[in-house]
């Protein structure tokens, strides 16, 4: 095995890695319910009260599905009273959502 052979196993084997670290990262993004949220977040942060507004989900179900983005490092939440505000933490998720709106709801506003 030449260098070049070594150098490009030790990539592939990082590349798997990764692939491993992206596909656990895109199975909190694979939900109707979360993608709804993810895509009323991209426009700002918004408390409960206005996701379930904006997005129509039960509260019991909007909990659940922003208790996982949250474990997951996707969102993030402060409380300011008694109001949780809700917001992108992860810059990748904002960038995959400005594609995802480009690609699939930007022809539905009229």
């Amino acid at each position: 095995m030449n260098y070049q052979d070594a150098s490009e196993t030790v990539a592939l084997g990082s590349m798997s890695e990764k692939a491993e670290g992206v596909a656990e990262f895109l199975k909190g993004l694979a939900s109707p319910h979360r993608l709804l949220v993810l895509c009323a977040l991209a426009q700002g942060e918004k408390t409960v009260g206005e996701l379930i507004a904006q997005t129509g989900i039960a509260p019991t179900s909007m909990s659940q599905h922003l208790a996982k983005l949250k474990a997951e490092g996707i969102v993030d939440a402060r409380r300011e009273h008694r109001n949780l505000h809700y917001a992108i933490a992860h810059p990748a998720v904002l960038e995959l959502m400005a594609v995802l709106y480009a690609h699939f709801c930007q022809g539905d506003e009229a």
